[in-house]
């Protein structure tokens, strides 16, 4: 009994370790995942203020060289000791520390990093010295890293503990400049021949400069939350000063415990601090017609259509290109807008000039129950005019995603799937998949048992239901569980048939859901059960319908596993690869190249097959002058051919 007892302890013992290092390894992958999304996003910044330019350029660039050490560690057959692990951690902590100072050398305000320029050399030598500490003690052997990798790294460590304060002698001169600027000599301080010189300087002449300044320094009042106000007051002074130069209205900021609205705008005490979300990011003034562009940040009307004038197609705030420039109304903050003003005695200057077209807040409100309730009439035609209204409702207006879902209205609409009649089954996968757009409602979608329901109208539906089938799979796969359910609703099969003979729409609608779903390692066994690769070679020869970088990157998940590559890995494949890397847009050689890197990397046949069709010389000309990732896929892929040669 007593060896019955220590046989199992000892068994318990071995599968309490097994599951320590396996989830040990799932952290290493997590956190090597962490890093490269880190490094990339850096990598991506395209500039920097001029103030911490040189010095934001110089940390930027060692960002780059630890991409390499990332791919070595992705490509790890065997599991990260816990010591890596460890290691892992600090680096990525290190890292994240100087993604935030780039960040605000990068999108902060020109004028505080001015300012306080002395304050910002400071964080970078912290940030000098975290990363400096992170790596003392990589444990290269024990993560069998390159020989390569390892020199590029012992470089970059002594860099590191090189690296000084230094102070470009712009910027002790423009220091100088600001001093000036905020002296207590009032006729000095009131020269505008300083403040043009100055703005010369920090490059906040044009309007697009000082609109873009503008939204910084509101962020900068924001992150404050009213603390510093003596440096804040005088960021918004100089901003202001270097608007009257340019010929522009002032901004009015409001500081907590410090309102400083202009007098237009105001009837009743200057004590009222304005909530912050009630002002325009541009102008920094409570909205009179907040509208909501295609990123989800809400802004002035007049103020973003001026911003579109001036032939701009990002978001003021967030910098990113915009897929659209349709302006939707955000009629709950207005209405929240209004309320305040009239509880507060708030005079605004101008009336609201906008109307909601899909009507108010407020009527939604009362609409909407309606309309919930009309989803379980037994008339046919209540029941389809319900669905269609609250399609359309849901379709671009957040709010009303809310309140379809609040007042009960997902249920009966993953019933209406059932039912016989095509455009209410139509309708209902539409309304489903607009509602899903909300996080909330996705989770909400799924316990309902919609999942199944949906593919069920993805494989007898219309064809535009069957478009917007695969789209709500796409949004629901969204959340990890769900990639799951659709895998094991046989929801794989449905959307390979739809990619194979779909619609153009259809075909990108089904790609996309795939590619998320094949994030699941279960799903990829799925999809080359279901035939998925005859379609998406299908796709790679068919350049009209422009889907090879969506057709790539599925193919890349799938020679991650064995039978995939079993069924990818051809003579004509590797040929098509090769044209690509030969004359494909830069996307397209890189994807080519890290398919064709995975194919090489499991069999060297593969190899052979591309020197064949003449991959080598594409190969040294992307590594020349492809994109960066394309360029490390390259140099991968030439060092196996150069080990071939050796055997």
């Amino acid at each position: 009994m007593t060896q019955v007892i220590s046989s199992m302890e000892e068994t318990e013992e071995r599968e309490g370790n097994a599951e320590q290092e396996e989830e040990e390894e799932c952290d290493a992958v997590a956190v090597v995942a962490d890093i490269q999304h880190v490094i990339e996003s850096v990598v991506q910044v395209g500039e920097y203020r001029r103030t911490q330019r040189k010095e934001s350029h110089v940390l930027a660039r060692r960002f780059k060289h630890i991409l390499p050490l990332m791919e070595d560690l992705r490509d790890l057959q065997n599991p990260v000791p816990q010591n890596g692990v460890v290691w892992l951690r600090n680096l990525r902590d290190a890292l994240l520390l100087a993604k935030e100072l780039l960040k605000l050398c990068s999108q902060g305000s020109k004028i505080h990093l001015a300012l306080e320029g002395e304050a910002v050399m400071i964080k970078f030598q912290k940030v000098y010295e975290k990363l400096s500490q992170a790596f003392d003690g990589v444990p290269c052997d024990e993560l069998g890293i390159s020989d390569e990798v390892k020199e590029q790294l012992e470089l970059m460590h002594v860099q590191l503990r090189r690296a000084r304060r230094r102070t470009d002698t712009q910027d002790i001169e423009l220091a100088m400049d600001m001093m000036v600027v905020f002296s207590d000599d009032h006729d000095r301080n009131a020269d505008s021949a300083i403040v043009e010189r100055l703005a010369i300087k920090l490059e906040l002449r044009s309007f697009e400069d000082l609109e873009v300044e503008t939204v910084a320094v509101g962020n900068l009042v924001r992150e404050r939350k009213g603390q510093q106000a003596e440096s804040t007051q005088k960021i918004i002074g100089l901003l202001n000063r270097f608007k009257r130069v340019a010929g522009m209205e002032e901004t009015a900021i409001v500081l907590d415990g410090d309102p400083a609205m202009p007098n237009k705008m105001l009837g009743r005490s200057t004590s009222l601090v304005i909530p912050h979300e009630f002002l325009c990011p541009i102008t920094l003034e409570i909205m009179t017609d907040p509208v909501i562009v295609a990123s989800g940040q809400t802004y002035e009307r007049e103020s973003i259509e001026k911003w579109f004038k001036s032939n701009h197609k990002t978001c003021p705030k967030t910098r990113q290109p915009l897929e659209h420039l349709q302006l939707a109304p955000n009629c709950a903050l207005k209405n929240l807008i209004v309320e305040w003003c009239e509880n507060n005695n708030f005079k605004l200057q101008k009336i609201y000039t906008s109307s909601c077209q899909e009507g108010s807040s407020t009527e939604n409100q009362e609409e909407i129950p309606s309309l919930v309730e009309s989803l379980g009439s037994i008339n046919l035609e209540h029941q389809r005019k319900a669905v269609e209204r609250i399609r359309m409702l849901s379709k671009e207006n957040p709010e009303n995603r809310v309140l379809v879902a609040e007042h009960g209205g997902i249920p009966p609409l993953v019933q209406l799937l059932s039912y016989p009649d095509s455009k209410i089954k139509e309708h209902a996968v539409t309304a489903l998949l607009n509602l899903s757009i909300d996080e909330d409602n996705k989770k909400l979608i799924s316990q309902e048992g919609a999942i199944p329901a949906i593919i069920e109208v993805l494989e007898n539906g219309s064809i535009v239901a069957k478009e917007n089938s695969a789209a709500a799979l796409f949004s629901l796969s969204m959340i990890d569980e769900n990639k799951e359910i659709v895998g094991i609703s046989n929801g794989i099969q449905p959307l390979v048939n739809l990619l194979q003979n779909g619609t153009v729409r259809g075909k990108k609608d089904a790609a996309t859901a795939l590619f998320s779903l094949s994030l699941n390692n279960a799903n990829k066994d799925r999809a080359i059960r279901a035939g998925i690769v005859t379609p998406l070679l299908e796709l790679l020869q068919d350049t009209n319908l422009g889907m090879i970088d969506e057709a790539l990157s599925i193919l890349l998940l799938l020679v991650l596993n064995p039978e995939g590559r079993q069924e990818i890995g051809h003579l004509s494949f590797i040929e098509i690869l090769v044209g690509f890397i030969r004359e494909g847009t830069p996307k397209n050689k890189e994807c080519a190249a890290s398919v064709l890197l995975e194919l090489c990397s499991s069999n060297s046949s593969f190899t052979l097959a591309a020197l064949q069709f003449g991959v080598y010389d594409h190969l040294i000309q992307m590594k020349q002058s492809g994109t960066n990732r394309a360029q490390r896929k390259a140099n991968a892929i030439l060092d196996l051919i150069s080990k071939s040669e050796q055997i």
